[in-house]
């Protein structure tokens, strides 16, 4: 029996005279990769803001493994297991790459720094070693000193993904994590969320390069002009006529 831990409910969001999500409900399988496609300014990205409380929706519910998303704390949602990767990349661009993964574990207890100076240097060291094997991880290890700013995009991408895998999340949600990278750096993110699954970690993809979701996806959802007009398999979805309407012929009504 399938184990849903992501819950939206009829999620509802305007802007002004512009609805952006029409009654949505959409229920995401534990240990799952569930991939949103749609066309552009098919409400994506608003989807996965109100999944995080970016933004709140004018009605219904997003939740979590029972607990509810919407007006937490980035910290409070990052406790629940929630951890999340924008399109333009959220990063400490002042900092080296290994301070950069090891801030997120330093603040994910409360929410704030301890202050006990033993139990801050053990932690620090324990965190440290988890963050250098992180970064051999997502391929950055060889740069864990360099100032995070002179990343190139796609790298500053990678080093999002490990400043969010330090928080073993349970839930990863990724809003198009290869925008910007050339085929061989998309290749190693692809491998890379392969071995994530493994892991048994449940994603939330929205991504526009076809060959990343049916690389990664167990289940695709598709949304046009706010509603969600079909939902299965890659191999379902693919040959879906109202999938081909929405994206060739405009948004299916």
């Amino acid at each position: 029996m399938e184990n849903l831990v992501l819950h939206l409910d009829n999620i509802q969001k305007s802007f002004g005279g512009l609805r952006a999500l029409a009654d949505v409900n959409l229920h995401v399988e534990e240990g799952k990769t569930h991939a949103i496609i749609g066309p552009n300014g098919a409400g994506k990205s608003t989807l996965l803001n109100v999944c995080v409380g970016r933004l709140k929706p004018d009605s219904g519910r997003v939740t979590f493994d029972g607990q509810e998303l919407t007006g937490k704390k980035p910290h409070e949602i990052a406790q629940i297991g929630v951890a999340r990767v924008f399109q333009t990349p959220e990063i400490f661009q002042e900092l080296s790459l290994i301070d950069n993964v090891m801030l997120p574990a330093l603040s994910r207890r409360d929410g704030a720094f301890a202050f006990n100076p033993h139990l801050l240097l053990r932690s620090q060291s324990e965190i440290r070693d988890e963050a250098e094997h992180i970064l051999g991880d997502v391929g950055l290890k060889e740069h864990l000193n360099q100032e995070a700013g002179s990343l190139s995009r796609g790298d500053k991408r990678r080093l999002e993904l490990g400043m969010c895998l330090i928080l073993h999340p349970r839930l990863l949600l990724l809003d198009e994590p290869t925008a910007g990278m050339a085929r061989h750096d998309t290749n190693q993110t692809i491998a890379l969320l392969q071995k994530i699954k493994e892991r048994g970690m449940t994603k939330v993809i929205i991504e526009h390069d076809m060959h990343v979701v049916f690389s990664l996806a167990d289940k695709v959802s598709v949304l046009a002009r706010g509603k969600i007009i079909a939902d299965g398999s890659p191999d379902e979805v693919r040959e879906d006529p109202v999938v081909k309407e929405a994206y060739l012929g405009g948004a299916h009504e």
